[in-house]
Formats: structure tokens, C-alpha cells, sequence
């Protein structure tokens, strides 16, 4: 049995089918990243994908299965840490296009050097901690039901379930992407002329896509609650106090709304990032000590002589250590090429580094505490970029072309690493759960993750050539937030003033977290979910709550056992995604932006069914269906 598990791990079959599916879910998450500002875990979805093509051979195995969505669910990751950074570079206009190299170069390494950051962190975060990985564990058990149901129906079943919800989300997206049928979200502002004379705006609205209600199911009711709260906060609160006191506005419109949000506002959730950042380290010192002790402790035992078993097998020190080495040589010419100077390049190449490998064990562990989905890759990035903004600012001074760009390509390659990380322990979890081989887990992570770097940027030359990254239909939340803060602070208009206010903000939710922890209660309130709320626009948000809702009233209330429901949400997300790259690709070729025919007017199709998506999210999701139920 131990001989034909190793002979069905590594196959030609599962590399082939992994470098595949890294690049379309690549692609799919890159779309939904730069329109809703976050990314989703793909590891469910490719394990389910891969079962129903893996079904029609005569040899395959669950760790050949296990293998496959490793390196898919790679590629997914990357895009989080390519999308929400790059696209900066051309907003701010240091790049006129995409840098097709730059972006492989940048990804490719970025991703590499995560993946090895973290194999020396595997025993301390999956083994001695602990810590849950939700996606990781959902992904073994989606691994193993599908193993036991393989020579049944169950498979197609599985298969089936993503690709109605794929169909459903891919057409509604044709429609209003596509044929611009109904508008993309419902939303308004309205107020009041106050006594000072000037007017009070408030801003409402909701996003009407599909996916987001499918990410807001997958989240959950917690952290969607506290995303809802941070919006809420952002446009029913500070919004109004704000265009009360500083008399500035001229009209109540959505349009004077969004401009004070996002040139003002929104930085509450830079400064809640931040501190969200730097909490995540504080609290990880430990682990992080205890990691690199065991591992390294482990690789002695082996020069020992110490037979270890298959499951305890990661890629050597001695390679890792290689690998990160020579991997500082295309980085360092790469920072070169920007920042022009020897010393000030050496300097940054170090701390990038250093970021990375901080950061990559944050990713990691906050993966372990609240999944894929919901970790905050934006608050390290964040972090990473304002602090090298800062230290560039110093170094090059005010005046500098340069250190803004610099300081955001220091950022992308950390933000990069990171995704990775969070991404590799998971799929290193739910290796754990099923016995497989960590080191061909790894191996299996670079495949995918180099795969996906040389696809992003098509992708990104694609959507930008089609919808103009950066525009109100792939409005790219994350880079454009990126942007601000490195432009802000070489061109001294930063609102420090509102991200004092966030900072402080953050501290006192991390407080009120802390005293919930003391308590033992279920509801938990991580910094870095409000900071989502407060910096993504309340369209958003709104959808992802509704979505939470659901996922309580059908999944966490009941108890309910069954993965129908996350199945459903996994291919609304996957169907709408890879639909908005499709409806591009043809503009992309022919460079008409005009190639669809518009067939305007239909407002209130496009609400009716979006509610009808969200009740038939609701009636899936209820059912108590047997599928996927993992086993006692």
C-alpha cells in the first residue's frame, strides 16, 4: 500500500493537470482580485476538479489528487500577491504597460522564496501548534469522501455542484459585463445641509455579483460581520462627520462620496492595517523561534543517520539556504535597475528579505488561525511598503522618481512570498491529514507557482488592455491603495492625520479582541477584518455580509456537516471570474473596447437576480446533503 502511494504522488498526469489548473485559477483569482479587492482559496474547488478528471483514468490516488490542487491553489495565490501590488506601478505611471519579464521575474522569485520560508515553520505551525487551517483540513476531507466515492456517481456529483454554480455566476456576469445590462452595483448617497451651512453626505450601495456572495458564505458570519462593521463605520460614520466639518462638498452624489473616501477616509484602514501587521508579528515571536529550532533539529537527526518516515521529509536546509541565495541575485538586479544605486540597492535587497521572512511566518500562521480566504496579505504589504517608503524617502530623498516605484516592487515580491506561505501550509495541512510527502508537496508548489508567474502577466495585459485597470469596472482596491500610500509619502500628502485615527482605532479593537480571547467566547474580532471594511468601498462589503449570513443560518447555526453549500460558493466565484477574463479576451484582441453589443436599461433584472442567486445559495447550502460529509 506504501509502495503504490509513492508511485502515485508525483505522476506525469498530476503535474500536467497541477500546471493547468494553476494558470486558470490564477487568471480566474487575479480578475476577481483586481475588481473586489480580496482573493479566495482554491484548494476545495481544484481538489474537486481534479477528482473529476482524474476519475477517467485507471491509476490515480488521493495523494495524486492531493498533489494536483497543491499546485493549483499556488497559482491562486499568487495572484493575491501579483494583483494587489503591480497593477500600482502603471497607476502611478512609472510603467506604461506591463513589464510582461519584470512580472514573471517578480512573481516567480517572490513565490519561491515563500515556499521556502516556510518548510522550516511546517512542524512548529501544523504539528505543535495546532492551529486549525480550515481549508486545509475541508481539503482532505473533500480528498478522502471523494477517494471513497471513487467507481460511483458521487465524483460527478461533486463536479457537478461547481460547474451549475460556475454556469449561473459566468452567464450573470456575461450579461452585465459583457452586454452591459444592469449597472454593476446599486448604490447611493444622500444627506443633509447642516448648520454650518455645508452639506452631510452618507454613503449605501451593494455590489451584485455572485462572487462575493460566495466569498462572503466561504468567510462566514464573523469576519464578514466585521468587514460589514468596518464599511459602515467608514461611510454611515466618519463619512458624514467628516464632510460636516470640512464644508468642502459641493453635492450630494455617490461621486463627491467616493472621491472624500478614497482620498481621505479610507486611510483609517491603512493605519489599522498597519498595527493589524505588527500585532500579527508580535504575537508570532514564539512559534517562529520554536519553528526554526525544531526544523533545524530535525535535518540534524537526519545527517545522524536517523531514518525518518515519508511524512516527516521536507526539501533539506541545505537547499533551502541554495535556493534563497541565489535567489537575492535577480532580485538584486532587478531593485538595481529601479533605484539606480549599489549601496542603496544592497540595503533594500536585505530588508526585502527580512520582510519576507517575517512576513511569510505571519501569512502562515494567520492561515492556520482563520484560513486562506481570510488572511490579511494586505496588512503586511501595506506595512512592508510604508516602511521601505519611508527608509527610501530617507535614503534618496523627497524629490526621487524612483522611490516610489521601488518601494512598491520591494512590496509586491514580499506580498508575493506571503500568499505563498499561507497557501503552502495549508496544503501542507491537509497533506499532514491525508500522509503524504511534504517534500514532493513543496516541489509540487514551485511547479505552480512558476507556472502561474509566466501566465500573470498575459492575464493582466488582457484585463488592462479590455477594462483599464484602475477604472471603475476593475477598480483594482488593493494596488490603488498601494499606490497612495507610497506616492503619499514621497509627495508629504499622506492623510497621517486619518491614519493616526485608524491606528488607534486598530489598538482598541485588538484590546476589545484580547478581552473576548480572556473570555472564551466564540465571536473574535481580528484587527485586520475591521481594516478590510474601513478601506474596501461599502459595495463590497455588503454582498460579502449577506453571503455570511447565509453561510450562518445554513451551515454554523444547524451545525450543518455538508460542503453543498461551499461547493456552490466556490463555483460562483470560479464561474464569474473566469467569465470576466473570457468577455475580455476578444477586446483584448481587437482592441475595441465597443465589441459587445450594450443592451442598457435592465436595472432591476440585475437586483432580482442577484437575490435569486443568494436564495438559491440559500436552498443549496440548506439541504443536508450526505455529499462530502466527512466521515466519523
Amino acid at each position: 500500500m506504501k509502495n503504490t502511494k509513492a508511485i502515485l504522488e508525483i505522476t506525469v498526469k498530476s503535474v500536467v493537470l497541477g500546471i493547468l489548473l494553476s494558470v486558470i485559477l490564477a487568471g480566474a483569482n487575479a480578475y476577481l482580485g483586481l475588481f473586489a479587492g480580496m482573493t479566495v482559496s482554491a484548494s476545495i474547488p481544484a481538489a474537486v476538479i481534479s477528482m473529476g478528471v482524474l476519475r477517467f483514468f485507471k491509476r490515480s490516488g488521493i495523494l495524486e489528487n492531493n498533489l494536483v490542487q497543491t499546485a493549483a491553489s499556488a497559482g491562486e495565490s499568487l495572484a493575491a500577491g501579483v494583483i494587489f501590488t503591480i497593477p500600482a506601478l502603471v497607476l502611478m505611471g512609472y510603467w506604461s504597460d506591463f513589464d510582461y519579464l519584470a512580472i514573471a521575474e517578480m512573481s516567480a522569485v517572490g513565490g519561491v522564496i515563500g515556499v521556502m520560508f516556510t518548510i522550516p515553520l511546517r512542524r512548529a505551525l501544523i504539528i505543535e501548534a495546532k492551529l486549525t487551517y480550515p481549508e486545509g483540513v475541508a481539503t482532505a476531507e473533500v480528498l478522502k469522501a471523494g477517494d471513497e466515492a471513487r467507481g460511483s456517481k458521487e465524483g460527478s456529483k461533486h463536479l457537478g455542484m461547481i460547474l451549475k454554480a460556475g454556469l449561473i455566476g459566468g452567464i450573470l456576469k456575461l450579461c452585465q459585463q459583457g452586454f452591459g445590462m444592469w449597472n454593476q452595483a446599486a448604490e447611493t448617497a444622500f444627506g443633509f445641509r447642516n448648520a454650518r451651512g455645508g452639506k452631510t453626505i452618507f454613503g449605501i450601495g451593494g455590489d451584485l455579483s455572485p462572487a462575493l456572495l460566495g466569498v462572503g458564505y466561504i468567510i462566514g458570519l464573523n469576519i464578514s460581520v466585521l468587514m460589514i462593521a468596518g464599511g459602515l463605520l467608514s461611510w454611515m460614520v466618519v463619512l458624514p462627520i467628516y464632510t460636516s466639518m470640512s464644508g468642502q462638498v459641493t453635492s450630494i452624489s455617490m461621486e463627491s462620496a467616493s472621491l472624500i473616501w478614497s482620498t481621505q477616509i479610507r486611510y483609517l484602514g491603512v493605519g489599522a492595517m498597519v498595527v493589524g501587521g505588527l500585532w500579527s508579528i508580535i504575537k508570532l515571536v514564539r512559534p517562529l523561534i520554536n519553528g526554526i529550532k525544531a526544523s533545524l533539529e530535525a535535518h540534524r537527526s537526519s545527517d545522524r543517520g536517523v531514518e525518518m518516515a515519508s511524512t516527516e521529509q521536507d526539501i533539506s536546509m541545505k537547499w533551502i539556504i541554495i535556493v534563497i541565495a541565489v535567489s537575492m541575485i535577480p532580485l538584486f538586479l532587478l531593485y538595481l535597475d529601479v533605484l539606480k544605486s549599489w549601496p542603496v540597492t544592497l540595503l533594500m535587497t536585505a530588508v526585502m528579505m527580512v520582510f519576507g521572512f517575517l512576513f511569510s511566518a505571519v501569512a502562515g500562521y494567520m492561515g492556520g488561525l482563520v484560513g486562506s480566504s481570510n488572511n490579511p496579505i494586505s496588512g503586511v504589504t501595506i506595512a512592508t511598503i510604508l516602511f521601505s517608503s519611508l527608509l527610501l524617502l530617507l535614503l534618496l530623498g523627497k524629490g526621487s522618481p524612483e522611490g516610489a516605484a521601488g518601494a512598491i516592487i520591494i512590496g509586491a515580491v514580499v506580498c508575493c512570498a506571503a500568499s505563498i506561505a499561507g497557501d503552502n501550509l495549508q496544503d501542507l495541512k491537509a497533506g499532514y491529514l491525508l500522509g503524504a510527502t511534504p517534500w514532493k508537496q513543496q516541489i509540487m508548489q514551485i511547479v505552480g507557482t512558476v507556472s502561474a508567474a509566466f501566465a500573470l502577466g498575459i492575464t493582466l495585459d488582457i484585463l488592462h488592455t479590455a477594462y483599464t485597470i484602475g477604472s471603475e469596472t476593475l477598480s483594482a482596491p488593493q494596488a490603488t491603495l498601494m499606490m497612495s500610500v507610497a506616492k503619499g509619502v514621497f509627495e508629504g500628502n499622506l492623510p497621517w492625520n486619518m491614519v493616526g485615527i485608524g491606528a488607534l482605532l486598530g489598538i482598541a479593537i485588538i484590546a476589545a479582541d484580547l478581552i473576548l480571547e480572556k473570555r472564551g467566547a466564540a465571536f473574535r474580532m481580528p484587527v485586520l477584518a475591521v481594516a478590510v471594511g474601513l478601506y474596501l468601498p461599502i459595495s463590497l462589503s455588503v454582498p460579502v455580509f449577506i453571503g455570511g449570513l447565509i453561510s450562518y443560518f445554513t451551515k454554523e447555526r444547524k451545525h450543518n456537516e455538508s460542503k453543498s453549500g461551499l461547493l456552490f460558493a466556490s463555483g460562483l466565484i470560479t464561474g464569474e471570474a473566469l467569465l470576466g477574463i473570457l468577455v475580455a479576451i476578444p477586446i483584448f484582441v481587437t482592441a475595441n473596447k465597443n465589441w459587445w453589443p450594450q443592451w442598457n436599461g435592465f436595472n432591476g433584472l440585475g437586483i432580482l437576480l442577484f437575490l435569486g442567486v443568494a436564495v438559491l445559495l440559500y436552498r443549496t447550502a440548506n439541504k443536508n446533503h450526505n455529499m462530502l460529509k466527512p466521515q466519523d
